[in-house]
């Protein structure tokens, strides 16, 4: 099992719902977060304001827990869906999950999901 966090826009929060629905994700965790990368949140500006400042940019953060042959499937269809060209993106972090337990009926591993 993996646990995906991907970082995105928060306009492109139906397609990767629809991208995580298709190939059979069991649910999502989904959080309001702001912060910025490589680019510190800077946008091109044009002014006669030199002060431009950090900005904190608005991003969600979409978690869910997938059995691991769907794991490629997902990156390739966010990375083909979501991808504008464009700073900000987002990203996508992988992290192994050692087991699962369903509190309502003790299933364990993948059928936990």
């Amino acid at each position: 099992m993996k646990e995906l966090e991907i970082i995105i826009k928060p306009e492109k929060l139906e397609n990767l719902k629809r991208i995580l629905d298709s190939v059979g994700a069991g649910g999502v965790m989904i959080t309001s977060i702001f912060g910025y990368g490589r680019q510190k949140g800077v946008r091109q500006v044009y002014t006669r304001d030199e002060n431009i400042g950090v900005n904190l940019l608005p991003k969600l953060s979409v978690r869910t827990v997938v059995k691991d042959e769907t794991v490629d499937d997902i990156i390739k269809k966010v990375l083909a869906e979501l991808n504008t060209g464009s700073f900000g993106d987002g990203k996508i972090f992988i992290k192994d999950i050692e087991n699962a337990v369903k509190i309502r009926t003790g299933e364990m591993g993948d059928e936990a999901l």
